[in-house]
């Protein structure tokens, strides 16, 4: 019982930020970019989220309780969404423009990302913080009056879950049946060809880094906002998260819509060890190893398999030059 009492709903708020990371990265690796400065571009989000909210506290000074909460989250989306674009634009202009190596462009942007934050964070007035969280997080109350233990575990969630669960969902729904779906995954697949029939390459690129890193964004203001309760100590646990959300990448083989259920895996099996009773730190520490352990497998196997649905995309990594077209 205390598994749908209390690790579920816990492991599905947790498993937001894995998704908001997962769905921003499956755009960008989908046009052909590794980035692996998700970590770092998270962080930025993280800052750029608490921001607007910090500013719309402030507005509210008086008596923060008056704080709207539709106004609240705005503020988080969009400031995170800004700022996490802003890394993205970064990463975009190195890899794209200028063709740098996206991997070397990726961990100096994680690791710059993280300094970011750790230093720009101690800038915003944190005392709005845990006050803005409780709004924020202010959850469906007909969830567990009208549906019991199940409402509470689905409906019982605050407003950003749910802007997680419908940003994967749309972005499955637009990579798969529509034309800039088509030609983006194109472009990730073949991007000489994607060029020769017309497909502005350039712009393609750039418009995947900038919307998946802005999705990518929300997630790191939602891990401080929505689960820990407004507590900011350092970037370390942020970048962890972008870690694991490349990772679920991978587990979820490149389907937005499959990062749901793939996301909460890791939600269970990342909160998992704090519930078991009697084992030793070291046995702890190995469970916290389980998502890891899970996406090697599964590399494995779609691997053996061998079949394009659950391939990376043909030129993910590798930098365009048109003029080798």
């Amino acid at each position: 019982m205390i598994f749908f009492t209390t690790i579920l709903p816990s492991a599905i708020t947790i498993a937001m930020v894995f998704l908001f990371g997962c769905t921003g990265e499956t755009i960008m690796e989908k046009a052909g970019h590794l980035n692996l400065g998700l970590p770092g571009i998270m962080c930025f989000g993280t800052f750029g989220g608490c921001f607007g909210i910090s500013l719309v506290m402030e507005i509210f000074k008086s008596n923060p309780d008056n704080a709207s909460y539709i106004l609240l989250i705005l503020a988080g989306i969009i400031g995170a969404s800004i700022f996490g674009a802003l890394g993205g634009l970064i990463y975009a202009f190195l890899t794209v423009s200028l063709k740098c190596n996206q991997n070397v462009t990726g961990l100096a942007l994680t690791t710059f990302g993280g300094g970011f934050a750790d230093y720009l964070m101690t800038k915003v007035n944190s005392d709005y913080f845990s006050q803005a969280s409780k709004i924020i997080r202010a959850h469906l109350e007909f969830g567990d009056s009208f549906f019991g233990i199940v409402g509470n575990i689905f409906l019982g969630q605050g407003l950003l879950v749910y802007v997680a669960l419908i940003l994967a969902i749309a972005t499955s729904i637009v990579l798969k049946y529509t034309h800039v779906g088509l030609s983006l995954r194109s472009v990730g697949e073949n991007p000489a060809t994607a060029d020769a029939a017309g497909i502005n390459t350039t712009t393609y690129k750039y418009s995947a880094i900038l919307i998946g890193s802005a999705i990518a964004g929300i997630g790191g203001v939602f891990y401080v906002m929505g689960f820990v309760g407004g507590t900011f100590e350092n970037s370390a646990t942020i970048q962890a998260f972008g870690w694991l959300a490349l990772a679920l990448v991978i587990f979820t083989v490149w389907k937005p819509d499959l990062a749901i259920l793939g996301s909460i895996i890791f939600g269970i099996l990342f909160l998992l060890p704090r519930y078991l009773v009697g084992i030793s730190f070291i046995t702890m520490k190995l469970l916290n190893l389980l998502p890891y352990i899970v996406t090697i497998i599964v590399l494995i196997v779609t691997s053996i398999i061998g079949k394009r649905s659950v391939q990376p995309p043909s030129s993910l990594g590798v930098s365009y030059f048109r003029e080798e077209r």
